[in-house]
């Protein structure tokens, strides 16, 4: 089940990053502070009235600017709000109704999509609400007032944006087959592997970074089996703006992500691996998501017997924190190993909904806290009372102990490789939840 996309849009310094904050406080999804897991966020993980959402924070739009910065932030925003559910229109009620808040509002009409409207920096409802009116002329629906900054009328606001998720936007899919989303650079070969996967040009192919500007779904069948292939965008490049463009090209990353039950995370063989692949792998770690890293154009590299292992040994120092992702060296061009991917994506599905009984993993726990003892803190030690699965996908465990401070990370870390030993979990995260309980 994919989460609603929000995206808050508006013109320069309304306070959309201000919103965005405010909606996002201390809920981004962020398990652990791994390297390459970006904390420069623009997308994070919203909980209203028990439903989740995403929100997308954007650049601000000048609907009509010859500034090469801010037309490309248009055109960016433009992404964002063809691939959202609802649109979050935020306008300044200190700087009143201006030029580019009509062109800003055409823009949204255009787009056919859900609009609120909001009106912020309403710090004082008395004082301002007379202001607030004069933006019913954008004809654009009722102005919600709100100040980001001071947390007001952000309840109404939230509950104005649920009213206008798509119907059955929370109930699970019935689509049961299998969908792997394609993720990575601009230009890694994310297309080639889809077509050759398909048999057919399905995806437009180029040399040319971006040539594939929306994520296209793929029906493909294999074996009997039907899947669905996520192609993401890439982005066109610009010197100027390359850092706006690895922004934004998370953010469709992300989205693809979402519907994913499996992510493909390509890999340039003959770029190696980068901070920015760091940055998109960590999406679907921390979404939970199961994860094969492709290293593709394996053909185009020069080979010893060292090479495939020096390769892999860069791989997982620069994705420490996804140690359990399977490795495949690939090549979309001559379809070298592409076949295989089928095999290890079933095997992960497999993984992510397999459940594990509660005595059977209380059993493996046991003998994992004797063979090495939990750590203490002044006299006092970490007792495990026992341990359960959840849920699953990603399999989530809630171990209870007797004080949550002396629970170390490191002391998870040891357990979920004993139990990664004992049941195999390969190529999927595993989540793991504290809670206290009292000494008998």
């Amino acid at each position: 089940m994919s989460k609603p996309i929000v995206a808050i849009v508006g013109r320069p310094n309304v306070g959309k990053s201000t919103l965005f904050n405010a909606l996002a406080g201390e809920k981004i999804s962020i398990v652990k502070d791994y390297p390459g897991v970006t904390r420069d966020r623009i997308y994070a993980d919203v909980d209203w009235l028990n439903k989740k959402f995403t929100i997308v924070d954007t650049g601000g739009i000048e609907p009509s600017t010859k500034d090469a910065m801010l037309a490309h932030m248009r055109e960016q925003a433009e992404i964002a709000i063809a691939t959202a559910d609802v649109i979050v229109f935020i306008t300044d009620v200190r700087d009143g109704l201006l030029d580019s808040d009509y062109g800003v509002a055409d823009m949204l009409r255009k787009s056919g999509k859900p609009v609120v409207l909001v009106v912020n920096k309403v710090d004082n409802f008395d004082k301002y609400m007379a202001d607030v009116y004069e933006f019913y002329n954008l004809g654009i629906g009722n102005p919600i007032p709100i100040s980001a900054a001071s947390m007001l009328g952000l309840g109404d606001m939230l509950d104005e944006v649920m009213e206008h998720f798509p119907k059955g936007a929370f109930e699970d899919e019935e689509d049961e087959r299998p969908r792997i989303a394609i993720v990575g650079k601009p230009n890694v070969g994310k297309s080639s592997i889809v077509n050759k996967l398909v048999g057919e040009n399905r995806v437009i192919v180029s040399d040319v970074a971006g040539t594939t500007r929306d994520a296209v779904d793929t029906p493909v069948k294999y074996d009997g089996r039907e899947y669905v292939l996520i192609d993401t965008a890439g982005l066109r490049r610009k010197a100027r703006i390359k850092e706006e463009l690895e922004r934004y090209s998370i953010i469709r990353t992300v989205m693809a992500v979402e519907r994913a039950d499996v992510v493909l995370m390509v890999i340039d063989a003959t770029e190696g691996v980068t901070e920015q692949d760091a940055k998109i792998a960590g999406i679907a770690h921390e979404r939970g998501k199961g994860v094969i890293i492709c290293v593709n154009k394996w053909d185009a590299v020069e080979k010893d017997n060292k090479t495939m292992n020096d390769f892999t040994k860069k791989v997982r120092e620069t994705l420490s924190y996804m140690s359990y992702a399977d490795i495949m060296f690939i090549s979309a061009k001559t379809g070298q190993r592409l076949v295989k991917l089928y095999e290890r994506i079933d095997n992960i599905i497999q993984f992510q909904n397999l459940r594990v009984q509660t005595g059977v993993l209380n059993e493996i726990v046991s003998e994992a806290v004797a063979m090495q003892q939990p750590p203490s803190d002044k006299g006092r030690r970490l007792k495990i009372f026992y341990v359960t699965q959840v849920s699953v996908k990603p399999p989530t465990f809630v171990i209870f102990v007797n004080d949550k401070e002396l629970m170390h990370f490191s002391y998870t870390r040891y357990l979920e490789n004993k139990i990664r030993e004992a049941f195999g979990f390969m190529g999927t995260p595993l989540r793991f939840i504290t809670r206290e309980r009292k000494d008998k």
